[in-house]
């Protein structure tokens, strides 16, 4: 994602598209706001990603929803390295169609993560996303924690 990060004449939607695994997976952004807050990205449900069983394969769907959350914060708080650090999948039904990926950020989370970061340098928040099939119903609910730290940041695990 680094090299297209560097072609600013392309919108963040068309550098989603055009990276590599989700061209691959013919994603189609649906509604990026520019600051990310609100975000819609289109899974379909084709050949390769179906299972035996004719539903979306859960890899799929974790490798589109992984980094959309780490993306946005970066719009949001440059100058700190994020990464997804947790990523949880609920499939609370089977996901027989296309699928949309629904993410928001809301103000309220964008003040607690600031505070935090003033207060302690750092921050762990988990948003919450879901996608929802073409009948309109959610199929999977996914809770997905970011590490936002300071670029110079080392883990105590390191």
């Amino acid at each position: 994602m680094k090299e297209r990060s560097r072609l600013r004449f392309l919108s963040d939607a068309r550098r989603l598209k055009w990276y590599p695994p989700f061209w691959l997976m013919r994603i189609r952004v649906i509604a990026i706001s520019k600051d990310w807050r609100h975000v819609r990205i289109l899974l379909p449900l084709t050949p390769i990603s179906r299972n035996a069983r004719g539903n979306m394969f859960g890899g799929f769907q974790a490798c589109l929803a992984d980094p959309i959350p780490a993306l946005a914060c970066l719009k949001h708080f440059g100058g700190h390295r994020v990464a997804t650090r947790r990523l949880l999948l609920d499939f609370i039904r089977p996901g027989n169609s296309d699928l949309v990926l629904e993410f928001d950020l809301p103000e309220s989370q964008l003040a607690v993560i600031r505070d935090e970061l003033d207060r302690r340098g750092r921050s762990t928040p988990t948003f919450e996303m879901r996608y929802v099939r073409a009948d309109g119903k959610p199929c999977t609910i996914i809770h997905n924690t970011v590490a936002i730290r300071p670029l110079d940041y080392i883990s105590p695990r390191e």
